[in-house]
């Protein structure tokens, strides 16, 4: 009887701890949080995204759309709609006429980047060589994720809800100017180190997949605070380096002073790349360390999570 009661023990004790993890599982996973306190005047929302993930997987986010409809704004990092500001920054990506890039490397290393470009994107240097290397950088890292990860610029989540907005006359609002997005894109780092990163993603393209790959999963498993981590940490050997992690941090104090009116007012619904939101240098704690409650939409709730299938690389 004794040795009986101990496995009942046993069994409810298990059946305890599988919930618990179960739950704890459950509140790690949010990618949707509410904004209200430090004078807000009615609640608003942030919603983390992930180019790499297609629109459809915000089915599976409870009370995504039902929160989207409370509110009268949208607020983003750059504001896609803004026409004249795509304008601007095509011709920001354009090398200054003093400029040649040939001049910046060697005869092998110019061919070695012409090969790849050609066959990776179908242009060679010869059409592409009024570009600065970050934006070939970008424009090369795009191919490889259309590659590797399936990625669709048309079917992603990222600027989901700015569309529907724009479809609604909602206003859509950019938290950088127009000045500093050019700054973020293309002239953040050195041009010496854009010429030596472009070589290096090129030459070691399975690290920026493995990349993206693993801050796609930590994404679709709500880990925000785990994709800061993963771009800070010293292992990341990629093209979002900890030098950038360290320019996003800084930017998150600035945008947190830029959010303040327009949370004061409420109803905005705010989308931002993952990234940019965990880690304790993240944007959902600076807005607290600034007074805000920031808690999850969907405490309790689990979300769904969709497989996705890619070649191995």
């Amino acid at each position: 009887m004794k040795s009986e009661r101990l496995k009942v023990k046993g069994m409810f004790l298990l059946i305890f701890l599988s919930i618990f993890n179960f739950q704890f599982s459950i509140c790690r996973a949010q990618l949707l949080y509410e904004i209200s306190g430090n004078g807000a005047r009615s609640k608003s929302y942030v919603l983390a995204t992930n180019r790499y993930v297609e629109m459809q997987f915000l089915d599976t986010i409870p009370n995504v759309f039902k929160c989207f409809g409370k509110c009268d704004k949208v607020l983003t990092e750059f504001a896609m709609q803004d026409y004249e500001a795509l304008a601007a920054l095509r011709q920001a990506a354009l090398l200054p006429d003093s400029i040649i890039l040939r001049n910046f490397y060697g005869e092998k290393e110019y061919e070695f980047i012409d090969n790849s470009l050609r066959i990776n994107i179908g242009m060679n240097l010869e059409q592409l060589c009024r570009m600065k290397p970050s934006y070939l950088t970008e424009l090369y890292r795009a191919e490889l994720m259309k590659e590797w990860l399936r990625y669709d610029e048309q079917k992603s989540m990222e600027s989901f809800f700015e569309n529907v907005a724009a479809e609604r006359n909602m206003p859509v609002i950019g938290l950088d100017n127009i000045g500093e997005t050019m700054y973020m894109l293309f002239d953040r780092e050195p041009f010496h180190w854009q010429c030596k990163e472009l070589i290096k993603v090129m030459e070691y393209p399975e690290n920026e997949v493995k990349q993206e790959r693993t801050l796609r999963q930590m994404y679709l498993d709500g880990r925000l605070s785990d994709m800061a981590y993963q771009v800070e940490g010293p292992d990341n050997k990629t093209s979002l380096s900890f030098s950038d992690y360290k320019v996003w941090c800084q930017r998150n104090k600035e945008w947190v002073k830029r959010l303040k009116p327009y949370l004061t007012e409420g109803k905005c619904f705010i989308t931002l790349n993952a990234v940019y939101l965990g880690g304790d240098k993240g944007l959902l704690e600076q807005l607290r360390a600034a007074g805000y409650r920031v808690r999850p939409v969907n405490r309790g709730i689990k979300n769904n999570k969709t497989d996705v299938y890619e070649k191995g690389i």
